[in-house]
Order: structure tokens, then C-alpha cells, then sequence
């Protein structure tokens, strides 16, 4: 009997401490899983709380988002006409912008900014028949802006950073965008039926692999000048890299901007200009130019180019010429007749 007693106590102790082999559930095993959580449903659905937002957390990540931003005070007048927009004052609204920015790279997801035009904006919501007075519409805009417009990533830099970042963009963007128009309402040639825009954009394609060949090694800018309407210039900026005995890299887009704008100048015959400044280590930087004339590129003496290049645009005063650069004349490019 000694001997039972012993076992029994045995046992009942290995229950009590957790066994692996109990024969029964007693009133401690119970509270031992109700302080554990396993059958509390309040906990259970803080954990079905906290999988559903970290899985929206990781979703959101996904989701690109734009903000359209109102970027002087002209813009952001024409806008306080409407009472849903929340803002009276321009720097209060750019801090607030700022801090959206802020909050939604945060969240580890791709951001952009797109310039916010009102006069586009209300023309758009007369097309679609969208109510301006309302965010859904200013939303709806804001995403067409990200779908077509000039857009530039939010990384993180300050807003007098981003905003000419911005700017220049959408100037680059509508240059090109008039450009284009404008070859493509050219029509075909009547003499030998070919598409007139296509074929100047062609050989502005040619002249531009002649000027980055001429060029040699470096790193070179070249600025494309062509008359516009109402006194306006088309402007075309183009950087690139070219290293000793391999090809020229290129930004896709600026040589696309660079070309139609070039072309739009030999198709139309008009006036206009290319200037080419290529900087090397240890050595002096190299200015080049060339007119527009007749559709092709005809180089510049060395004393046009120095003329160019230290005359005031606008009152004809001479320039000082710039400390360690060397004026150049252009070089050959393209065939003798367009």
C-alpha cells in the first residue's frame, strides 16, 4: 500500500507541473490555456487585427501614388476659387504638400509629383463632365497627369529641389509635345510623297550621330534652338558621355526631344541653331555652333561662335569671354544639300 500511495502522488505531481501524459483535464490546465490566449477571443482578433493591417501595410507598399502639386502663386489663386479646396495660403499649402510627401515615402511605396495646372484641370473637367468643386475630380486629374503628364519621383528632396526639377520637366515635356505637332500636321511631300515630319526627323537623327561623332571623347551638352510662334522659342537640351572608341550614351528622352526639335527647324527652313560645349579632364572646355539654314546645319566661323557666345542676348553688349574655354568652329556635318 506504501508503494501505491507513492505512485499515486507521483503521478499527480507530473500533472500539476505540465506532464506530457495526463489522463484527465483539471480546473489548472484550463486556466493554464485561458492565460495563455489560446481560447480568449479578444486576443484572436488582435492577432486577426494585427495580420490584416500588416498585410495592408505590404499591399499599400505596392500601390504607386501621385501627388499634383500647385507650384506658384498664380496657380494656387485659381484654385481658391473652388470651396472644396481646403487652402488659403500658398506656403501653408506647400508645407502641408511637403508632409504628405514625407508621410507617403514612409510607407516604403513609389511616389511621384506632377505639375497641377488649373486651366488644364477645368478643361478636362468640361470634357468628361466631371464637377471641378470636388476632390474626386481633382484626384481623377492628378491620375491622368501621372498616366501622360511630366512627372518627377519624390526620393525624399527638399521642395525647392523637386519644384524646378518639376518645372523643367513639364516645359520639356510641352516642347516636345508641340514639336511633334507640329511635324505631324506636315502632311506628305508633294513632289515625292513622303511624310514630310518623318523624313526631317530622319536627318535631324543623322545630323545628331554626325555631332556626337565630330565631338570625339567628353562629356557634352548641345542646345537646340528653333524659332515658335508669338516670339517663343523651342528649346532642346541635351547631356551625354561619350568615351574613347565606344558609342555615346544617351538619354532616351532628351535625344528624342533634341531630334524632334532639330527636325521641326529643317522641315519648316527656319532660323535657328545648335551650340555643342564639350568638357574633357585637363583640358580646356571646347565651344562649338552652328545656324539653322535652308534645313541643314552650316558650321560657324570661330569668330561666330566667339560673337555668339560674348554678345547679350537681349542689348548686344559684349561679354567678357569665359576663363578656360576655347571657341571653335563648327565642323562638317550632314550631306552638302539637304
Amino acid at each position: 500500500m506504501q508503494h501505491g500511495k507513492h505512485h499515486t502522488t507521483a503521478r499527480t505531481t507530473s500533472h500539476a507541473e505540465g506532464g506530457t501524459h495526463p489522463t484527465q483535464d483539471g480546473p489548472d490546465r484550463t486556466a493554464a490555456r485561458s492565460r495563455s490566449g489560446r481560447h480568449d477571443p479578444t486576443r484572436r482578433r488582435a492577432r486577426a487585427g494585427d495580420t490584416r493591417r500588416a498585410r495592408h501595410r505590404a499591399l499599400r507598399r505596392d500601390v504607386p501614388a501621385t501627388v499634383g502639386l500647385l507650384v506658384d502663386d498664380q496657380d494656387f489663386a485659381a484654385m481658391r476659387r473652388y470651396p472644396t479646396f481646403a487652402f488659403d495660403d500658398h506656403p501653408d499649402y506647400l508645407r502641408h504638400a511637403e508632409g504628405l510627401l514625407k508621410a507617403l515615402s514612409a510607407q516604403g511605396g513609389h511616389t511621384t509629383v506632377a505639375l497641377f495646372d488649373p486651366e488644364e484641370f477645368a478643361e478636362y473637367c468640361e470634357e468628361t463632365g466631371l464637377d471641378p468643386d470636388s476632390s474626386a475630380s481633382r484626384s481623377r486629374y492628378t491620375a491622368e497627369l501621372a498616366s501622360a503628364g511630366a512627372t518627377v519621383a519624390y526620393t525624399g528632396q527638399p521642395l525647392d529641389e523637386l519644384v524646378p526639377l518639376l518645372v523643367n520637366r513639364s516645359a520639356r515635356q510641352a516642347t516636345w509635345e508641340y514639336a511633334t505637332t507640329l511635324l505631324g500636321d506636315l502632311g506628305t511631300c508633294s513632289d515625292c510623297g513622303n511624310d514630310v515630319g518623318r523624313s526631317a526627323f530622319d536627318r535631324a537623327s543623322r545630323l545628331l550621330t554626325d555631332l556626337l561623332d565630330g565631338a570625339g571623347p567628353g562629356t557634352h551638352h548641345l542646345v537646340c534652338s528653333v524659332p515658335a510662334e508669338k516670339g517663343q522659342q523651342l528649346l532642346a537640351v541635351l547631356h551625354t558621355m561619350c568615351a574613347t572608341g565606344a558609342p555615346a550614351v544617351l538619354d532616351a528622352s532628351q535625344a528624342t526631344e533634341f531630334t524632334t526639335v532639330l527636325a521641326v527647324g529643317i522641315a519648316l527652313e527656319s532660323p535657328g541653331g545648335v551650340v555643342l560645349r564639350t568638357s574633357a579632364p585637363g583640358a580646356p572646355d571646347r565651344l562649338h555652333g552652328w545656324r539653322l539654314q535652308g534645313g541643314r546645319l552650316v558650321a560657324l566661323t570661330e569668330a561666330e561662335v566667339f560673337s555668339a557666345y560674348c554678345t547679350h542676348a537681349d542689348t548686344g553688349e559684349p561679354l567678357s569671354p569665359e576663363p578656360g574655354v576655347e571657341y571653335r568652329a563648327g565642323f562638317e556635318v550632314g550631306d552638302a544639300h539637304p
